[in-house]
């Protein structure tokens, strides 16, 4: 039976991209709201870029927020997705999903947003299967989430903080797999591949 793909559909960018992502791999996924075609869906991606306090509030308001927190298929986080899975964010100070028990932190030295390549390390996840050590992938964050249990690849920019994470069958990066070339499409394959 063929993955039916979900991309949670809510008020933040970078969907689109990450849909581009998948149909450039041959992948064909649904972007929507709904909860039930998200609930029966065999993966699920929960991308975004953008602002915490405003976006918790739109999947509050949809549902969605109690949708994502039971899904028992592999979940993807990306970006502003992974930090809506923690538990807590300094930016509006939001109380999000709870799916990761830590907190997300702004940075507070160096250039804001950090933008750029960054090497990922200390990788151990499925995720990365087939990747090669130190491979560099692209980031667009102001927010950054500290290593914790959960932790599954690091990257440093003022610091080390959690490039991924993972909790049973939800997976998260910072980074975002999209725009990271050959690497970030080996990730989405990994990851469709669960």
């Amino acid at each position: 039976m063929a993955d039916n793909i979900a991309i949670v559909k809510y008020n933040a960018g970078n969907i689109r991209s990450v849909d581009f992502a998948l149909r450039r791999l041959g992948i064909k996924a649904e972007i929507t709201d709904d909860s039930a075609r998200i609930r029966a869906a065999s993966k699920v991606i929960f991308p975004g870029v953008g602002e915490a306090s405003g976006t918790m509030e739109y999947l509050r308001r949809k549902g969605l927020d109690v949708v994502i927190r039971r899904l028992s298929q592999p979940v993807l986080g990306i970006c502003l997705g992974m930090q809506l899975m923690c538990g807590y964010s300094e930016e509006g100070d939001t109380e999000c999903l709870g799916i990761f028990n830590t907190v997300v932190q702004k940075f507070i030295t160096g250039k804001v947003p950090h933008m750029g390549w960054n090497m990922l390390e200390d990788t151990r996840s499925e995720l990365f299967r087939g990747m090669a050590a130190g491979s560099w992938v692209y980031y667009v964050h102001s927010y950054f989430v500290p290593e914790n249990t959960h932790t599954v690849a690091t990257s440093y920019y003022n610091g080390r903080f959690s490039a991924a994470m993972q909790r049973d069958n939800f997976f998260a990066t910072q980074f975002h797999p999209e725009k990271s070339g050959s690497y970030g499409e080996l990730i989405l394959k990994n990851f469709i591949s669960l």
